[in-house]
């Protein structure tokens, strides 16, 4: 059974082309003519396309080229140069006249020859190397293929059936929206960190000199104070403590159209890239980040801080995508429950939807520290409407949302448009001051 199974998986590698059909049917023709008129000088001239077609055939391929699809970089950021390597095999001891290689390019990769076929000569028993070189152009998973590959041997006679590797996932971290902020957090949790505490305790900030307790420590007393007094006193200083920040994304909907890193910016572009610079700032800080998607499926990641968490925080990013028109998350799958009651909630949200300012204003009813920060960019606010009333149409939709926001105002819940760094630092002053004002009132 193996030695007939043998020859038929041959016969299905290489398929005739119509080269093939064409020297056949010259010196076949040619024969024929010759024995019927009797001029058998005819088959001195089909001799030649015989013998070149038997002797092409003879030494002809018996299996179809390996492939194998790499890339030199594990991950990439958004507008970076891609390098692909496709690499062909010969497994025949006689070579491919030719390979003809092409590959299924997603939408967000420009390759610098565009999806056209590459070609390649590839010799008995080698390896030759295809390179894709493009860019990326949006963040987000990419998979570059399949990539198919037919060999043509036997001068042009043979063509093999495709070889095929499956896609090659491509990842591209979203471009980090730089983010800078100057406050203090409303509250601390842990007992590391680059934030001040609302808490006295051993750190490097200057709270100030009070007379000295039970558990002060001998090394804390400020003599010059102490001798003009004649009191013992201890300088007090504030712990540093780590604090929770949750990044909240409002994917319920998406709202314009992306032109990836070079061009338009749509809401999700928005969204997830001013996510990465949120989290990549208070994670460089040491607090801890925890992200949370509003739309579609809840996803939740917890929070921790570090470098991997940060590559874990851009990995949860490239997953992330507007759920379907009636997409909610059902209430016992969302809630205040999923915050901490002393983190910060930054929600990315374009509020175009009632559903998320209801979602805002169940967080602060909850207690819980919320900041909106509004990611409609300015080309989406300039509604195109067609026909006689699109102005006006256009009008009470700004009316609508400008209501939206107020009323999230009055539930406390300050609402900013993000601008990058520094954008966010009057409105998280403010949270810190009224942090405060219920730190001393409890």
């Amino acid at each position: 059974m193996a030695d007939h199974g043998g020859p038929r998986s041959h016969a299905r590698a290489f398929e005739p082309t119509r080269a093939l059909g064409r020297a056949v049917l010259v010196a076949g023709a040619l024969v024929f003519v010759a024995v019927i008129i009797g001029r058998y000088d005819l088959v001195a001239i089909a001799a030649p396309f015989a013998i070149g077609t038997a002797i092409s055939l003879v030494r002809r391929p018996r299996r179809v080229p390996t492939l194998e699809v790499s890339t030199a970089e594990p991950f990439l950021v958004e507008g970076n140069d891609v390098d692909v390597t496709v690499s062909v095999g010969n497994p025949n001891p006689s070579g491919f006249d030719l390979v003809v290689v092409r590959a299924v390019v997603p939408r967000w990769v420009r390759l610098r020859h565009t999806d056209r076929p590459y070609a390649v000569s590839v010799a008995g028993g080698t390896i030759a190397g295809v390179g894709l070189e493009g860019r990326i152009l949006r963040w987000g998973r990419h998979p570059l293929g399949p990539v198919t590959a037919h060999a043509i041997a036997s001068d042009g006679l043979l063509i093999s059936r495709g070889a095929q590797t499956p896609p090659l996932p491509l990842k591209a971290y979203p471009a980090t929206e730089h983010f800078d902020a100057a406050e203090a957090m409303p509250r601390a949790a842990g007992h590391v960190g680059g934030h001040r505490s609302r808490r006295t305790g051993e750190g490097g900030e200057l709270a100030g000199v009070r007379r000295f307790g039970p558990g002060d420590r001998l090394r804390r007393i400020d003599w010059r104070v102490s001798l003009r007094t004649r009191e013992i006193h201890v300088v007090s200083t504030l712990s540093d403590r780590d604090a929770e920040v949750v990044v909240l994304l409002d994917a319920l909907h998406e709202a314009g159209r992306s032109g990836g890193i070079d061009g338009a910016t749509s809401v999700l572009d928005i969204t997830v890239r001013a996510a990465a610079g949120i989290a990549e700032h208070y994670l460089h800080r040491g607090d801890r980040v925890a992200l949370l998607q509003y739309g579609g499926a809840v996803r939740h990641l917890r929070a921790a801080s570090g470098r991997r968490h940060y590559m874990t925080t851009l990995e949860w990013l490239l997953d992330v995508a507007p759920g379907e028109q009636d997409d909610e998350p059902p209430p016992s799958s969302f809630g205040p429950h999923m915050v901490q009651g002393n983190a910060l909630v930054m929600v990315l949200t374009p509020l175009l939807d009632v559903r998320s300012a209801a979602m805002l204003a169940s967080l602060a009813r909850a207690g819980r520290f919320v900041v909106a920060v509004d990611t409609l960019a300015d080309s989406a606010l300039r509604v195109r409407a067609a026909g006689k009333w699109g102005d006006v149409a256009a009008r009470m939709w700004r009316l609508e949302r400008e209501a939206i926001m107020g009323q999230l105002r009055e539930h406390g819940v300050p609402v900013v448009a993000w601008g990058g760094a520094g954008s966010l630092d009057e409105v998280l002053h403010g949270v810190a001051r009224v942090a405060v004002g219920r730190t001393v009132t409890t």
